[in-house]
């Protein structure tokens, strides 16, 4: 058993980290803001959760005291460094030698070899300048955020959703080190199973030092599937075509 403390435990995916932390038998420290508390109830006699905002270095530096890891949901709440302020007071604070991992988005370039639709990447400033312009939170921050975590020496390893769905488990995600490779072709993955992702990759040490891009194995092969038939049907039809045309 280890002791694993969850910041942003009581958001969606943050959730979905604690039962797979507590399903693993592992002791659970949640962070959350004191407004968003009651959405932990149905764990309250299971977790010990720490109140206050996750960028608040007091905060995180009692909420981490002990912990083996820190699994850190990277939201890019608020225009205040947030998002930032988070991560860096994890890796300031974590003890020495402990495990951290970091969620974010597609959006966040990590090899130098992604490859973003003309599509993602004007959605992705449109949505930066609707954060900012509303004041409700700022992608700059979280893309700040994971450049500091890029630098540290820290244990750590930044996993980068796709879009993600609600519904049962689909299995371990599929991963790729850039954004782009054919193996992430669906897009999409179950947010239970972004969790399930960060939880295995406490265990597994190839991973530390990576930004590891994921989406369903699942969806990927349906996805697949579904391009060849669409092929087959494809050639088909071109060689009635032929055949009606030398007829």
């Amino acid at each position: 058993m280890k002791k694993i403390c969850i910041v942003g435990a009581s958001g969606k995916l943050g959730q979905c980290l604690v039962q797979h932390a507590l399903d693993r038998g592992d002791e659970v420290v949640g962070v959350c803001r004191e407004v968003s508390i009651p959405k932990l109830d149905k764990f309250k006699e299971r977790i010990t959760i720490v109140p206050g905002a996750t960028n608040d270095r007091k905060v995180i530096a009692k909420a981490v005291d002990g912990c083996d890891a820190v699994l850190t949901v990277l939201v890019p709440w608020d225009v205040q460094q947030y998002s930032a302020g988070t991560a860096q007071a994890v890796l300031d604070l974590a003890k020495p030698g402990a495990r951290l991992v970091f969620s974010c988005g597609w959006h966040i370039r990590a090899d130098g070899k992604e490859v973003h639709s003309r599509l993602f990447t004007a959605l992705v400033v449109i949505r930066g300048w609707i954060g900012r312009m509303m004041h409700i939170g700022d992608v700059d921050d979280q893309i700040e955020a994971c450049k500091r975590v890029f630098a540290s020496e820290a244990r750590w390893t930044v996993v980068r959703g796709s879009n993600l769905e609600e519904g049962e488990s689909q299995g371990l995600p599929a991963w790729s080190g850039h954004v782009g490779d054919l193996i992430l072709a669906s897009n999409i993955t179950c947010r239970v199973d972004f969790a399930l992702f960060m939880i295995e990759a406490l265990e597994n040490n190839e991973l530390i030092h990576k930004a590891p891009a994921i989406a369903s194995a699942a969806k990927r092969l349906r996805h697949s599937s579904r391009a060849c038939q669409a092929g087959s049907a494809h050639a088909s039809q071109t060689k009635i075509r032929s055949i009606q045309c030398r007829s």
